[in-house]
């Protein structure tokens, strides 16, 4: 078997951000050439395994995922999401994890039926200057109503490529403080 490339030749982006993205070589079956692949990477300073296990605890990310309504456990690898979608519209699907490495890995993808096709993985690695976490995100996904529900989702900014990079800073922020900022005026 031939190993997986993780990162592009001669840097360390992750493959889903390269000019041409190879989910198979990041790990993940594309069912479908109209998926879309999208790939965030962050440095956090916080200890890998500390990420790894407040991600890995599904019931957290609606913590600084703001489009993430709840995850609810099902079993120790399978769980039910509910995602705010565009124009007010609520998506869910349960989701299974194909591969978890304890401080390192998560892996999961969505259950047949599901009205959003997706699957993804969240690895923790070491930052090379000892200085945290680097967290790399790849998600594949069938945009619902193909290539017009995708434009309808940015216009309403829930499309996950730009929410993949909001929530991946919202994580550090939350990561590495505490708290996160909010533009609400307290009365």
């Amino acid at each position: 078997m031939a190993e997986r490339t993780s990162h592009t030749a001669g840097a360390d982006a992750p493959l889903s951000s390269a000019r041409r993205p190879d989910p198979q070589a990041a790990g993940l079956e594309l069912a479908d050439e109209d998926f879309d692949l999208v790939g965030r990477t962050v440095s956090i300073n916080r200890p890998r395994r500390e990420l790894y296990e407040f991600w890995r605890d599904f019931r957290n990310l609606p913590l600084f995922m703001e489009n993430i309504e709840s995850v609810t456990i099902l079993d120790g690898n399978r769980s039910h999401w509910k995602v705010k979608g565009p124009a007010k519209s609520d998506l869910e699907w349960d989701s299974v994890i194909n591969e978890d490495v304890p401080g390192e890995l998560i892996a999961w993808c969505s259950t047949e039926g599901a009205s959003v096709d997706n699957s993804g993985r969240v690895e923790f690695r070491d930052s090379s200057n000892g200085r945290g976490t680097i967290v790399t995100v790849t998600i594949v996904y069938d945009p619902p109503g193909g290539a017009l529900g995708k434009a309808f989702a940015k216009v309403f900014r829930r499309e996950p490529k730009i929410q993949a990079r909001h929530e991946l800073r919202r994580f550090k922020q939350l990561m590495e403080t505490g708290e996160l900022p909010t533009a609400a005026i307290a009365p």
